[in-house]
C-alpha cells in the first residue's frame, strides 16, 4: 500500500458524531494519520509488529497500522460508542484489529509499538500524561502526537520514566466545531509528532 493510498483509506473511516468534550475527541486528519503511520512505517515499527492505538477514537492508527501490515493491531478506547464505530470502520476496511474497552491506565499486554493521539489537557488538565507512560509502560517504540510549546514537558516527562524522546516532524491540525463551547467554524493548532523510546 502507497501513502496517498493509505490516506484515501483513512478518510472513509466514520468519524465520532456523538463526542464527549472531557475526552477532547477531535478527530486525527487522514492525512496526519497517515503521516504519522508511514514514519512508524518507514522505521520498521509497523509491518509485522504488534502495535497498540491508545485512545483510539474511530479505529483511524490501528486500523491504518493493519493496513501496512501490522501483525497485531489493538485498540484502546474508554468510550463505548466510540468502540461501536471502530469496530464498524475495522469490517468495512477488511481488517482484523481488537478493540479493548476501558480506561487507558488499565490497559496491559506487550507491544512493539504505541501510536496515539492523546488528549491535549485543554479540558482536562494533564489528560496526557497517563497516555505517555502507559506507552512507555507497553511498548519500546511510540509515536505520539502533542501541541506546539509542550516540547519540554514532553521530554522531561519520558526521560524521567526512563525512555529517550525526540521530535518528528511539526503539522497544521485542523479542529473542527464540535462542541458548544467553540466560537469558530475551525481553529488550526500546530501539534508535534514526537518519537519515545524506551
Amino acid at each position: 500500500m502507497k501513502k496517498n493510498q493509505l490516506e484515501i483509506a483513512l478518510q472513509r473511516l466514520t468519524p465520532l458524531t456523538d463526542r464527549d468534550p472531557r475526552l477532547e475527541q477531535y478527530p486525527t486528519p487522514a492525512d496526519i494519520a497517515a503521516d504519522m503511520l508511514w514514519e512508524a512505517f518507514g522505521a520498521g515499527d509497523v509491518e509485522g509488529r504488534d502495535v497498540v492505538d491508545l485512545g483510539s477514537g474511530n479505529g483511524v492508527f490501528c486500523i491504518g497500522a493493519k493496513l501496512l501490515g501490522a501483525r497485531r493491531s489493538v485498540g484502546v478506547e474508554v468510550d463505548p460508542g466510540a468502540v461501536t464505530v471502530a469496530k464498524e470502520n475495522a469490517t468495512a476496511a477488511r481488517v482484523d484489529v481488537e478493540f479493548v474497552e476501558g480506561d487507558v491506565a488499565s490497559a496491559t499486554g506487550t507491544f512493539d509499538t504505541a501510536i496515539q493521539n492523546p488528549p491535549f489537557g485543554a479540558q482536562t488538565r494533564h489528560a496526557d500524561r497517563a497516555f505517555i507512560k502507559k506507552a512507555l509502560e507497553l511498548a519500546p517504540a511510540t509515536y505520539s502526537l502533542h501541541l506546539d510549546g509542550t516540547q519540554d514537558f514532553v521530554s522531561s516527562m519520558v526521560q524521567a520514566l526512563g525512555g529517550r524522546c525526540r521530535p518528528v516532524k511539526r503539522y497544521k491540525f485542523e479542529i473542527p466545531y464540535a462542541f458548544e463551547f467553540h466560537r469558530k467554524p475551525s481553529e488550526t493548532v500546530l501539534v508535534i509528532l514526537f518519537k519515545f523510546e524506551r
